[in-house]
């Protein structure tokens, strides 16, 4: 069997997953407000720009990816088809879910699984990458934030500067699309490298002709699969202005570029979904992250390269070095901490019970 077409047409549904995940979201913000209204002239628009992204500026993340977490000698073709199936098998469950997804955090945690299961890491490299990881969606709601007192100071100056049919609603319109598009741009940037960076690195392809074949996928995906993922950013977190959805817009893609610029996979999906929730924060209150959703994706956040590690660091052992003793040991703490939490929930329920009887203090 030719592992080499394996690898690719993973690594093609794996990009399409991340039209789906990443760059649908970029279009959240000019959704969610209303200056896009049909969602499939939304995802088009993202498909196009992810596209430009990937082909005029998606070199440098590619080269990380395809060898500055690990050795480049450890990227055989089959230690490919290992990374990309678990990263895919983690995104697409979120897909499914409607989640956000960072792609960066599943693409990196599943090479670090395979460095784990080699002994063969570059722990700084890696430590840059996870600082970025924090720092981005942190500066998103910090910028969006202060962006959104801002904003509402100018709302309460000019309060008819929004209205329904004005000149400047027609105006902030097109800057609120000319943002979501920037913000896609810088998707193509950064997160076609993730699906097309590993196959680079076993020198199935060069990174030109990788950055345009991801490309085209990213924006299939993005076409085809993108519209849950575009509801959940654009209306189900909080409702959007013009002015705040152009300030989320633009304050994600810049953050994204400029790590790009550097080579560093960075959490599109997060620094736009904190720019969100900066944004509705400063207009809302800190009630607005009572709502399921928002503690849905942070769970998933945290869940997402811990668990496409996992997969496999255990897909290495299991298929490449036979070693059943490590799978069983994996598979008995898995089941042990389902059955942890289990545990926890009953308890928990049972004390519950007991208190609204009046047995509890």
């Amino acid at each position: 069997m030719d592992w080499s077409y394996v690898a690719i047409a993973i690594a093609l549904f794996f990009a399409m997953n991340i039209g789906a995940s990443g760059t649908a979201a970029s279009m959240g913000a000019a959704y969610g407000s209303g200056a896009v209204k049909n969602r499939r002239i939304a995802m088009l628009l993202v498909a196009i720009a992810a596209l430009l992204g990937a082909v005029l500026g998606g070199k440098e993340v590619v080269k990380t990816i395809s060898g500055g977490i690990i050795p480049v000698t450890l990227m055989s073709v089959e230690v490919v088809v290992i990374v990309l199936a678990s990263a895919t098998f983690t995104l697409f469950g979120a897909n499914l879910l409607g989640i956000p997804l960072s792609t960066s955090e599943v693409t990196v945690g599943s090479i670090v699984g395979v460095g784990l299961a080699y002994q063969s890491l570059y722990v700084s490299q890696l430590l840059v990458i996870v600082s970025f990881w924090l720092l981005v969606p942190a500066a998103a709601f910090v910028g969006a934030y202060f962006s959104g007192k801002l904003i509402r100071r100018v709302q309460e100056r000019w309060p008819n500067l929004q209205k329904p049919g004005s000149k400047g609603e027609r105006w902030l319109s097109l800057l609120l699309v000319g943002c979501g598009v920037y913000e896609a741009f810088s998707a193509g940037m950064n997160n076609v490298a993730n699906a097309v960076g590993p196959l680079v690195g076993a020198g199935l392809m060069t990174s030109d002709s990788g950055v345009w074949l991801g490309g085209f996928a990213v924006a299939l995906g993005c076409v085809l699969l993108g519209g849950k993922v575009l509801e959940t950013n654009g209306k189900k977190i909080t409702s959007l202005s013009l002015l705040q959805g152009s300030t989320i817009s633009f304050t994600g893609g810049t953050l994204v570029i400029v790590a790009s610029v550097f080579g560093i996979p960075v959490p599109l999906t997060q620094a736009t979904t904190c720019a969100i929730l900066g944004v509705g924060t400063a207009e809302k209150g800190f009630v607005l992250w009572q709502k399921g959703i928002i503690k849905q994706i942070m769970m998933v956040w945290i869940v997402s390269p811990v668990s496409s590690l996992v997969v496999s660091f255990a897909f290495v052992h299991l298929f490449l070095r036979a070693d059943l003793y490590t799978l069983v040991v994996l598979v008995s703490v898995f089941v042990a901490t389902l059955g942890f939490v289990a545990l926890i929930r009953l308890v928990r329920r049972e004390n519950s019970s007991i208190n609204d009887q009046g047995g509890g203090i």
